[in-house]
């Protein structure tokens, strides 16, 4: 009998191009490529891993989500030691649960949080190099939450989405976004009904020209309104960015 597993995943993306197998370009390191390695190995066939989105190269996950169908009758409380057995350090898989046989990681999810890390310092942290932007210049936090203020709720997004994307439709609902200090670091942190191709770097790269005193805050809803890519800041650096959490009905 056949079952759909559903996987909670962690990454480092440092050393990952992206989330995506590379069709073509078997030598190319991909998150889903590896873990689709490790499920094969354990039901001797191909699998199809499907995740609730991409990520892009450098780009980290704490709660990434993915699903698989099987007909391997290994217990659903064994998924999460035997994959990890077979993974590499900088992948891990923190949870395993059956669920219906219709459920799919990207088209079930409701919604999504990401979280940007700042190291706002005159100079770079050697530990937090590869998981935080480093940003020498003082920043003003309060102009920065005034701008991001105006992001929330249902707006179209165009500008805020990198070129290459086939959507179509570019709107979407923002529900939270906020922002947290810890010592110099500076969290940025975004709720939505889903998110375009780069959005949340191209928001967090307009935001810095704010916070650098570039623009003021109401420049943001310029941006917003021009429904153009040109419009926007620069599209923040991938190593900041973190897939926090995927929401499901």
């Amino acid at each position: 009998m056949q079952t759909n597993i559903r996987l909670t995943l962690q990454y480092d993306g440092t050393d990952f191009n992206g989330w995506q197998l590379q069709l073509g370009r078997p030598e190319t390191r991909t998150v889903q490529g590896v873990v689709e390695k490790a499920i094969e190995e354990i039901v001797g066939g191909s699998v199809r891993l499907m995740g609730s989105g991409r990520t892009d190269a450098g780009v980290h996950a704490k709660g990434q989500v993915a699903n698989f169908h099987t007909n391997n009758p290994i217990p659903v409380d064994r998924w999460v030691f035997a994959l990890n057995c077979l993974l590499p350090p900088d992948v891990v898989v923190t949870n395993a649960e059956e669920v219906p046989t219709d459920f799919h990681a990207q088209y079930s999810a409701v919604g999504k949080t990401y979280y940007y890390y700042i190291w706002n310092n005159i100079c770079q942290n050697t530990f937090l190099r590869n998981y935080s932007h480093h940003v020498r210049r003082k920043l003003r936090l309060s102009a920065m939450e005034e701008a991001a203020s105006y992001l929330k709720g249902t707006h179209n997004f165009r500008s805020y989405c990198s070129s290459g994307s086939s959507v179509k439709n570019f709107v979407r609902t923002i529900k939270a976004i906020d922002f947290e200090t810890r010592e110099q670091i500076l969290i940025f942190q975004i709720t939505a009904d889903g998110f375009l191709y780069k959005m949340v770097r191209t928001i967090v790269g307009t935001l810095l020209e704010i916070g650098m005193g570039k623009y003021p805050p109401e420049w943001i809803k310029e941006v917003l309104s021009a429904r153009s890519r040109e419009a926007a800041g620069p599209t923040a650096p991938a190593h900041g960015l973190f897939l926090q959490e995927v929401f499901y009905g």
